[in-house]
């Protein structure tokens, strides 16, 4: 199998732009048509939908995308122990951020502890929207920052760093849109938006409930894998979805409205391996803590 087709897919499925990808990948846009249809003729059936206006994946695109990550990730993990290993580094600490506000937090406790702990190398990754968990059991992180609630009894979690309101993200044009506040009982019958996979009932109970409070029926929209497939069914008006305040300011949309929701607040706290709470991960937990307070 050849490197750079692969390289050269991933990128692509992840742009879904030849020139974006060309650009990533210092090639020419035709060489970048020429590894990727090298690579379908190998594997034998298209991995992308071409037309004068975009790009996507097809299923079996979708798959071989899906099945790469994780492979991916680890030859990237190699890598980075590698050469953290070559630059004197005792340990390399892969750590998971669930979405924007957690990825600042993440980013801002790296840089700390670049000079807390020069001795551990931090290396940061997104945790997918749907399967909050598995990459973690799978060992691709040593700890993440993560929404709660988590009642995982092979993980551990440490007390929540921060929180914030919830809002319903909803279609401009939706009757919910013009209020100042909503209930979770103005939920019922309002569409959300679901998520593929099987992430833990609870958890899915929390961030996309079927049921009001009182039990009317919430009903179920169109399933997505994404954060980004979700606003977009959001701003075409095909579903509603539950979600975290920061949204409003990091993913704002001209058809989209951001309205608070009168309900318990999201925390966010540090999950790990139950069993693995190491040298390295305290490290990480106290000086996120301090960046935290100090924020």
């Amino acid at each position: 199998m050849d490197c750079d087709e692969l390289e050269c897919f991933m990128v692509l499925a992840t742009e879904l732009h030849f020139g974006r990808t060309a650009e990533r990948m210092r090639l020419s846009r035709a060489r970048v048509s020429q590894l990727v249809q090298r690579l379908e003729r190998r594997i034998g059936a298209p991995l992308f939908a071409r037309t004068s206006r975009r790009v996507s994946l097809t299923t079996l695109g979708r798959r071989l995308r899906d099945d790469l990550e994780p492979h991916q990730r680890g030859i990237k993990a190699a890598m980075a122990r590698a050469m953290a290993s070559a630059k004197g580094i005792d340990e390399v600490l892969l750590v998971g951020f669930t979405n924007p506000l957690t990825g600042e937090v993440v980013v801002k406790a790296a840089e700390a502890m670049r000079t807390r702990h020069p001795e551990i190398a931090v290396e940061i990754c997104e945790v997918p929207f749907n399967d909050p968990f598995s990459l973690l059991r799978k060992g691709e992180f040593d700890v993440q920052l993560s929404p709660f609630p988590v009642r995982e009894s092979d993980l551990g979690e440490g007390p929540v760093l921060l929180s914030e309101r919830r809002s319903l993200a909803v279609h401009t044009g939706h009757e919910l849109s013009k209020r100042d506040e909503i209930s979770p009982e103005d939920l019922a019958g309002v569409e959300l938006i679901d998520l593929e996979g099987e992430p833990p009932g609870y958890w899915r109970d929390f961030h996309s409930p079927a049921r009001t409070p009182s039990g009317r029926a919430i009903p179920r929209g169109p399933l997505v894998a994404n954060h980004q497939e979700a606003l977009t069914l959001v701003g075409a008006g095909k579903g509603a979805l539950l979600s975290a305040a920061h949204a409003a300011v990091y993913h704002p949309r001209p058809t989209v409205a951001y309205v608070p929701l009168d309900a318990e607040p999201v925390g966010y706290g540090l999950v790990w391996r139950a069993g693995d709470e190491n040298r390295a991960v305290r490290a990480f937990a106290e000086t996120a803590l301090d960046v935290v307070s100090a924020d």
